[in-house]
């Protein structure tokens, strides 16, 4: 664990404890709710309301964290699940951080973890997607060095949007 200084206004300074661990089992229901913010907060406004309905109706977030939870890397404020990162191999399949946790470091930190596995695994290159419409996260990433590669459609979400691939080179670990 360290300190990670988080800013809530430009005259309140937040400092918390920032813990990174592999997901637990009674971590599932925290990590469902973080993928849920982060869908309600970005995706869901981009979707058309049948293509909401229909993904609200699939229950796909529930079957994802039940597939992967064992793979998940969390990271806890004050032993709180905030934020998640899944990767396999050099492709980081998720990022999310809890909208009351954005803009603290805590995606910067996950980010730094997960390419850092990642190195000491072999790989000499982290690669990921976002959506265009995703300024943000695109944003997020060029900041830490990904350069966008490659764009194509968006097969997930039967929604018109277009995926961009993402890559950065890792140093030897």
């Amino acid at each position: 664990m360290y300190p990670v200084p988080g800013i809530l206004s430009a005259m309140t300074k937040l400092t918390f404890q920032l813990e990174i661990r592999p997901a637990l089992p009674a971590d599932a229901q925290a990590v469902e709710d973080i993928l849920t913010d982060t869908y309600l907060g970005t995706w869901k406004p981009q979707l058309t309301a049948a293509a909401a309905a229909a993904f609200e109706r699939q229950g796909k977030t529930r079957s994802y964290v039940e597939a992967r939870l064992q793979a998940f890397r969390v990271a806890c404020v004050d032993g709180v699940p905030a934020a998640m990162v899944d990767w396999e191999n050099n492709f980081i399949w998720a990022l999310h951080v809890g909208r009351t946790w954005q803009r603290m470091g805590l995606g910067g930190a996950l980010l730094a973890h997960a390419e850092g596995e990642i190195a000491r695994a072999g790989h000499r290159e982290a690669r990921l997607e976002t959506d265009t419409f995703n300024v943000q996260s695109r944003a997020f990433y060029r900041r830490h060095g990904y350069a966008e590669i490659d764009f194509y459609p968006d097969e997930s979400w039967d929604s018109g949007f277009t995926t961009v691939l993402l890559s950065k080179a890792l140093p030897p670990a």
